[in-house]
């Protein structure tokens, strides 16, 4: 059976680790209406359209 020659430190462990767990930023789209950024597949917030239809009423 194999068994590693020295222990690794934890700093080395960790550092090796440490991209695994990044978070990314939300991808974001333009409202193709407004103009607004939007997350993608979701309804935009400041016009209520969603595929090119109105989905929801937004008041002013």
């Amino acid at each position: 059976m194999a068994v590693p020659k020295r222990k690794v430190s934890k700093a080395r462990r960790d550092k090796r680790r440490s991209s695994h767990w990044k978070l990314s930023a939300p991808t974001l789209v333009k409202c193709p209406k407004c103009g607004e950024y939007v997350l993608a597949h979701r309804v935009c917030a400041a016009c209520g359209t969603y595929g090119g239809k109105q989905v929801i009423k937004v008041e002013d």
